[in-house]
């Protein structure tokens, strides 16, 4: 009698925990630099709901989120996973590692740009790392959009500027020298450095802060073959790819200093250099930016 009691206990208490919830995960991806993509496989046991903090400030509820990750960091990831009034909790850290490559986020109401600044240009890169750092850019206008083209931003007097104002002569005080190199051209998604006339400015020294981004319509091989004998430059097939499919301004090349690349939302800059622009070729709809430093 005595124990058969006791297996009677035994039954009760196992199934008094068969339905408490076990969170677990596992996650790929987090080899990769910043920004970093990371897949979260959701391994866990008789759970219905899941909650999931990716450290960041960034939250999902589904059940194997996926979730990109713009800086580097150390991340503490916390996965609750419940059932009822029952709840699992699991947490892993997700390391991931600085970006090989300069990057910056350009962030505009039409989505965000993320752009690479080249070591080549190293006087352009760093003055617009320090110029994003202390947050100059956030708040100003793309006052200058021209479809087909660019668009273009970074005159401080752009900030709060009043409807019609007329803008593009602003800058931080200074000038950047010109550092022109060959093999960085104006295709679609190019990052260049505004500048004056030639006139007044023959050394092609580069603004300060005003900054274009290339939008471009697509060329005809003659065409990049004719820009090849009249810059002196050879397009390497990558570029007379993009050239013929995406576009360019390689009118522009050995001209304006290129110090960068967008290598994510090439289509962002199509809604920009779609809106509606005044004459002067302000948009009539403010377009602002933010810019932050991806580290």
């Amino acid at each position: 009698m005595q124990n058969r009691l006791l297996y009677l206990v035994i039954v009760i208490v196992v199934a008094a925990g068969c339905g408490k919830p076990i969170a677990d995960f596992t996650y790929s991806g987090a080899d990769e630099p910043a920004p970093a993509k990371v897949d979260f496989e959701n391994a866990s046991e008789k759970a219905e709901v899941f909650e999931w903090d990716f450290g960041d400030g960034n939250t999902s509820m589904e059940a194997s989120p996926e979730h990109q990750y713009k800086s580097s960091g150390n991340y503490t990831v916390i996965l609750k996973a419940k059932k009822g009034k029952k709840e699992s909790v699991m947490e892993k850290q997700v390391f991931i590692t600085a970006p090989k490559d300069c990057l910056v986020e350009i962030q505009t109401e039409y989505g965000n740009m993320v752009a690479k600044l080249y070591n080549a240009t190293p006087q352009h890169r760093d003055n617009f790392i320090k110029l994003v750092e202390d947050g100059f850019y956030d708040g100003l206008l793309f006052h200058r959009v021209i479809d087909g083209f660019m668009i273009q931003g970074g005159d401080p007097r752009s900030r709060n500027a009043r409807p019609g104002q007329n803008l593009g002569s602003g800058g931080p005080g200074y000038q950047v020298p010109g550092e022109f190199v060959d093999t960085l051209v104006h295709t679609k998604g190019a990052l260049a450095a505004a500048r004056t006339g030639d006139a007044v400015n023959p050394e092609r020294k580069s603004s300060g802060s005003q900054f274009y981004i290339v939008h471009g319509q697509p060329l005809t091989d003659a065409a990049i073959d004719n820009f090849e004998k009249r810059k002196g430059l050879t397009y390497s097939e990558e570029q007379r790819t993009i050239l013929r499919e995406e576009g360019g301004v390689p009118f522009l090349d050995k001209e304006y200093t290129v110090f960068g690349q967008v290598i994510e939302g090439l289509d962002v800059i199509d809604k920009i250099a779609a809106v509606k622009t005044a004459p002067g070729d302000r948009p009539v709809e403010d377009v602002k930016m933010t810019i932050k430093l991806i580290d």
